[in-house]
C-alpha cells in the first residue's frame, strides 16, 4: 500500500475533520431527474489533471464538502450554472463544462421547504483557482485541498453511496477529461494566491 503524503499543517487540519451524519438519500446514477421533481442543489466532483478532486474544509467546524450548493434565480434552473457559480464563490474556482452524473432523491425535502426534491451530482475539470477569499454568501473561508476521490468519500463521510458517486465521477473524468483512473494519493493544499491546473 502506498503511503499518503501530506504536510504537518494538513495533518493538523485533517485531525479536526468532523463528518455530517449520512442523510440516506437514495442515489440515482445516470438517471434523469423526473419531470416535476425540482432540482434544489448541485454539487461537483472537480478534477485536477492527476485525478485528484477539490474538497473544501471549513477550519472553524471541520466539516468537509465538495463545491456546490443551492440553485439561485440567476442560475435559470440550470444545475451546471449553479455549480460553476458556487465553485467560484466558495473556492474561487473556474471549471470546465460540468457533466451530469445522477441525482440524490431527497424525500424529506430539507432543501425545499419540506417538499421532495433532487440534489444533482456533476463532474468537471478544475481549470484554475484564484486567490483564496471568504464565500460571499456565507462568510466561510474554506481551505482548498486536492485529494484522491476515495479519500474524499472518507472525509465527506458518505459511505458506500459515496463510493458509488465517486466511481461515477471518476469514470466520467477518465472518459471525458483524460485523467488517470488511479489518482495521485498526495494530499495537497492549493496555494492561497491561486494557481492554474488544466492549462
Amino acid at each position: 500500500m502506498n503511503r499518503i503524503e501530506y504536510s504537518a499543517e494538513i495533518a493538523d487540519l485533517l485531525g479536526r475533520v468532523r463528518r455530517r451524519p449520512i442523510a440516506g438519500w437514495p442515489w440515482r446514477p445516470g438517471e434523469d431527474v423526473p419531470a416535476g421533481l425540482p432540482v434544489k442543489q448541485s454539487w461537483g466532483w472537480l478534477f485536477a489533471p492527476d485525478g485528484r478532486v477539490l474538497t473544501l474544509v471549513n477550519p472553524r467546524d471541520g466539516i468537509v464538502s465538495l463545491p456546490g450548493g443551492s440553485l439561485e434565480q440567476e442560475d435559470g434552473g440550470d444545475p451546471a450554472a449553479a455549480l460553476a457559480r458556487e465553485a467560484g464563490e466558495e473556492a474561487q474556482a473556474v471549471i470546465g463544462r460540468p457533466r451530469y452524473l445522477g441525482y440524490l432523491y431527497d424525500r424529506v425535502g430539507s432543501a425545499n421547504g419540506g417538499h421532495e426534491c433532487a440534489r444533482v451530482r456533476m463532474a468537471a475539470a478544475l481549470r484554475r483557482v484564484g486567490p483564496s477569499q471568504p464565500d460571499p454568501a456565507s462568510g466561510r473561508h474554506y481551505r482548498r485541498l486536492l485529494v484522491a476521490p476515495g479519500l474524499a468519500v472518507e472525509l465527506l463521510g458518505w459511505g458506500p453511496q459515496g463510493v458509488s458517486q465517486a466511481r461515477a465521477a471518476v469514470a466520467a473524468a477518465v472518459a471525458h477529461l483524460g485523467v488517470p483512473a488511479s489518482a495521485n494519493e498526495t494530499i495537497e493544499e492549493l496555494p492561497p494566491a491561486g494557481c492554474v491546473l488544466f492549462g
